[in-house]
């Protein structure tokens, strides 16, 4: 009888450990993502400027900027949730889509380049997007970490009984894949 109550014991102690190891893994995830949210929130309050500093030199690629203002408004309506979904995901990766495009438009314009307020704007966007992939791998290293957990024998059984599943890591759209793994052309004029 002792036997059993100590059995009992351990398999309530060690239930709250899975329980509770699981439910911290997922706190840091969520944690992770609103980390990226900063960056993003930072991006999206800077594209605005970006855009009509831009637009100034390049008034007839209107489509572009077209592009970059429906992008920003797609987060709009995908924001309205606090976690991360795959249509919030989806909504982010269309405006980084659309920026570099509106990058590529920059490059054509070399009175553009050498504008004292697009420069800082640059540099600002640039330094957001490093903290934003640096936000993005840790969010991803979370979600590894939970899902692992999440996978592994015994707390997969409990994962289950509480409702813990998988989660989907922040990914890049198969349609940008490609231009995001091209090398940039660089030319000296």
């Amino acid at each position: 009888m002792e036997t059993i109550l100590v059995l009992v014991a351990v398999f309530a102690a060690y239930s709250i450990f899975l329980y509770n190891r699981l439910v911290a893994l997922r706190q840091t995830r969520k944690n992770a993502f609103s980390d990226i949210d900063v960056q993003l929130k930072q991006r999206y309050n800077l594209v605005p400027q970006l855009v009509d500093t831009v637009k100034g030199y390049a008034k007839h690629e209107k489509e572009t900027f077209e592009n970059v203002t429906a992008a920003r408004a797609g987060i709009d309506k995908t924001s309205q949730g606090s976690g991360p979904d795959a249509g919030r995901i989806k909504a982010e990766n269309a405006l980084g889509a659309a920026m570099m495009n509106l990058f590529a438009v920059a490059e054509n314009y070399p009175d553009l380049k050498a504008d004292q307020n697009f420069q800082r704007l640059m540099s600002e966007l640039s330094d957001i997007e490093n903290k934003l992939a640096a936000a993005r791998r840790f969010f991803n290293s979370a979600t590894n970490e939970f899902n692992t957990a999440v996978q592994q024998f015994p707390a997969n059984i409990f994962a289950g009984m509480f409702g813990f599943s998988e989660e989907p890591f922040f990914e890049i759209e198969e349609n940008i894949k490609d231009a995001v793994n091209k090398a940039p052309d660089v030319k000296f004029d």
